[in-house]
């Protein structure tokens, strides 16, 4: 039995900066600011939800709490549907490998993602694939992204009934964050560079296997064979 541990962003969906656009948004509104939020200076690829809240307040100077971050977080996911309409969209063959294992009773599907569950849910929701995944490991679980895998791997054993084996363990992304994320658990990981990075970028962390894209099914089917 195979485990696909999928990330979203840049990985499942091309999010055009809609996350971007719907936290500058969020904090403008949540905290007054005016038109002066900019965030494009974060490096948040394959960060938390929890970890970015965190430096959008450092640099407007709003002190950190659980409550401030929370505010924050609450209300970009409720802004959040309002830029998935025109910025985001499915990454080419998403749609067919997860039907393709949806109904397979030797491959299990779930997340392991920076958002927060609810705007993961809200993201996937919107393209009809949040129905492909019962289980995943979310920033509600913790604010640093390498200790997500744990997570995932224990609700999926939980879910299924069995316990996988590390090889037979995929991490899906598009982020050096991702590779390392799915080497702490001792997964296999494929790297696509359908976000931010380079396959030359990816390549350089030493994923098991660096893709230009996932619209390659019949090798996605060859990958999980061995």
């Amino acid at each position: 039995m195979k485990l696909l541990l999928w990330d979203i962003d840049g990985t499942l969906l091309s999010t055009g900066g809609a996350g971007m656009r719907a936290l500058e948004a969020a904090t403008a509104a949540e905290f007054d600011l005016g038109d002066t939020v900019d965030l494009s200076g974060i490096d948040w690829a394959g960060r938390t939800d929890r970890w970015i809240s965190r430096l959008i307040l450092e640099q407007y100077n709003i002190e950190y709490t659980e409550q401030t971050a929370r505010r924050l977080i609450d209300r970009y996911i409720e802004m959040l549907p309002t830029y998935l309409d025109t910025l985001t969209e499915v990454l080419p063959g998403v749609n067919s490998i997860l039907q393709a294992y949806d109904q397979n009773a030797d491959v299990v599907q779930g997340l392991l993602t920076g958002n927060m569950q609810k705007g993961a849910r809200t993201k996937l929701a919107h393209f009809d694939l949040w129905s492909y995944f019962s289980f995943g490991a979310f920033a509600d679980d913790s604010a640093v992204r390498n200790d997500l895998g744990p997570h995932a791997l224990r609700r999926a054993q939980d879910q299924s009934g069995h316990t996988f084996h590390p090889t037979d363990v995929w991490v899906i992304g598009d982020t050096p964050h991702d590779i390392e994320c799915g080497k702490i658990i001792g997964a296999r990981t494929l790297a696509v560079a359908t976000g931010h990075h380079s396959v030359d970028q990816l390549r350089a962390h030493d994923p098991d296997a660096c893709w230009t894209s996932l619209d390659l099914v019949d090798k996605f089917q060859e990958l999980l064979s061995h």
